[in-house]
């Protein structure tokens, strides 16, 4: 790029340029981060149990070798054929060590393999790989983790007969002494090994019975008879530089060898026969296991429905009381609202009757004052001279206000109730009810 036209490669209008630029390569996805490169799959890896081969290891312990220092410098560009001379260097196996966790070299490496994905040829290559016991064991942990079950028994049992030493690095730091036969025991039959979940695998009782896997068949069956044969002709050579028993050589096997050999191959097979036996003790407990924890496992769920069943039937039961307890409250609620109208219905016309008979009276008491005004203001002098000079009233006032006393014992109230009961006080003698 031309930098003349800013004032030089290193003027501020040059450096904020190639920022800017560098921004838009990375926006337009030119470039990407190394870590995320060289921490991707490969594209034409397969998927192993139905998920990406690196998922195989527990997401912690990926992050841990994704950050260690081992994997960032020595793993980085790796493929199936330099993986073997990082393999040979190997001088220990181990997972993770220390306070903060760190994976071992065997473990990067094993990752490695998890994503470049090596063709089963170069993994079986490195199981059978005398020279190097640590390739050996990093191709059967692969394959362990990778592999199905026929593949698991059939490349990694022939491997008890190895009995080489191995270094493992602790979780504290520390090494111990190991042997490759019981690094191969650990990964078939324990479910954790170097700090990684082991996939599950059918027993190989259950493969037998299937027909998928032929018997294991021991190692120590040829060496012994390889072992009587030896003796048997070094006897015959012995016997032949003596010179004696020429007839017993031209006619065979002497009947005390014969014998001894026969007694030595019994006690072969009652070896044999002993392995086996204890090998269908073995499987008929596995079986039994399985049959037990089924039945443990029908128990429980049948523990469950009746659980279910058992707060179903609570909850219907809460539900029907929570029902009645509901209709109660309505019908009590129903009873209240009835007793308050009836109340406020009976006030109503109590009230009603009360303010009717005070207008008829206030009517009344009106009524008589106007009358009696007009009567004072509407008599005549002459009417005035008919009156009595004593003061008495006459006949027709008298009547009026008799039937004015009458009317007020209350006996003419309008509810029949009130006047019926002014009707017995008035016969007693009693006072009409004030209302």
């Amino acid at each position: 790029m031309d930098y003349s036209h800013y004032g030089g490669p290193f003027s501020p209008i040059s450096i904020f340029l190639s920022f800017l630029g560098l921004g838009f390569l990375h926006l337009c996805g030119r470039f990407d981060s190394p870590p995320a490169m060289a921490n991707r799959t490969d594209p034409a890896a397969k998927s192993i149990h139905g998920t990406n081969p690196q998922n195989l290891v527990e997401k912690i312990l990926r992050s841990k070798i994704y950050q260690h220092t081992y994997w960032k410098e020595q793993c980085f560009g790796l493929t199936a054929e330099t993986l073997v001379d990082k393999a040979m260097e190997l001088d220990h196996l181990g997972g993770t060590f220390g306070g903060n966790r760190k994976p071992t070299p065997f473990m990067c490496l094993i990752m490695k393999m998890l994503q470049i994905q090596p063709e089963k040829d170069i993994v079986v290559e490195f199981i059978k790989n005398e020279e190097y016991k640590y390739v050996r064991i990093l191709g059967a942990f692969y394959l362990r983790l990778t592999g199905i079950d026929t593949d698991v028994y059939q490349y990694l049992e022939p491997l008890y007969n190895d009995y080489r030493k191995l270094r493992r690095k602790l979780s504290d730091g520390n090494y111990c002494l190991t042997h490759v036969d019981e690094v191969i025991d650990e990964l078939l039959t324990k479910d954790y090994s170097c700090d990684i979940a082991m996939p599950r695998i059918k027993k190989r009782w259950t493969l037998e019975s299937l027909g998928t896997l032929e018997p294991r068949r021991s190692a120590l069956e040829d060496d012994f008879e390889e072992e009587e044969e030896k003796e048997e002709d070094d006897q015959l050579m012995g016997e032949l530089d003596n010179g004696g028993h020429e007839k017993d050589y031209y006619r065979g096997r002497s009947p005390g060898r014969e014998r001894e050999r026969d007694r030595k191959r019994d006690s072969h097979r009652y070896r044999d026969r002993d392995y086996e036996r204890d090998y269908d003790r073995e499987r008929g407990r596995g079986r039994e296991r399985d049959r037990e924890r089924d039945r443990d496992r029908d128990s429980y769920r049948e523990r469950e429905r009746e659980r279910d069943r058992e707060r179903e039937r609570d909850r219907d039961r809460y539900r029907l009381r929570d029902d009645k307890e509901y209709g109660r409250d309505r019908e009590r609620e129903g009873r209240e609202r009835e007793r308050r109208d009836r109340d406020r219905g009976r006030r109503r016309s109590h009230s009603r009757s009360r303010s009717r008979s005070k207008d008829r009276k206030d009517r009344d008491r009106e009524g008589g004052d106007h009358r009696k005004r007009h009567a004072r203001s509407s008599t005549s002098p002459r009417r005035r001279a008919d009156v009595p000079e004593d003061g008495t009233m006459r006949e027709e006032p008298r009547k009026k206000k008799e039937k004015k006393e009458k009317k007020d014992d209350g006996t003419d109230h309008p509810d029949p109730e009130i006047a019926e009961a002014n009707r017995l006080r008035a016969s007693l003698g009693l006072k009409p009810l004030k209302l």
